[in-house]
């Protein structure tokens, strides 16, 4: 009898990290699969994790949150609309990054430093962690 409860055990243990680990490969399908809408500088093929990488450069080159450049959706305020292009800080990100885009391709191809990292310019160069890039003073 007492034999009953350390056997149970073990199988739901066995059972929850069996499932489990099935789970984490499921998610990362479904998050491949997802099209996104409305992309008209990052390539139409773009992943989410793609996406979240740029979306994370950003929030990190210019200090903001999601709610910056995207509005909430009209039926449910507490989800983000990020097809939606109401606010013109979108097409001023779209603008910045095809300059970017363009600035590095001519004078940033193929320059590495010495310890292997690509040089090129990101919002972070002239952002600095703001929302606008401070102006030279001269």
């Amino acid at each position: 009898m007492h034999y009953k409860k350390p056997l149970t055990i073990a199988i739901l243990t066995v059972s929850v990290v069996a499932l489990s680990a099935f789970m984490p490969k499921q998610e990362i399908k479904k998050q491949q699969d997802v099209k996104f809408k409305n992309l008209k500088v990052l390539p139409k093929s773009t992943t989410k994790d793609q996406l979240d990488k740029v979306m994370d450069g950003f929030k990190v080159g210019l200090g903001v949150r999601c709610n910056f450049c995207h509005v909430p959706m009209k039926d449910n305020p507490k989800k983000m609309d990020f097809a939606s292009d109401e606010k013109p800080e979108k097409e001023t990100a779209r603008d910045m990054m095809k300059m970017t885009a363009k600035i590095n391709k001519k004078y940033f191809h193929d320059m590495k430093t010495k310890e292997g990292a690509i040089i090129a310019i990101s919002c972070i160069t002239c952002h600095n962690g703001k929302s606008e890039p401070a102006l030279a003073k001269i």
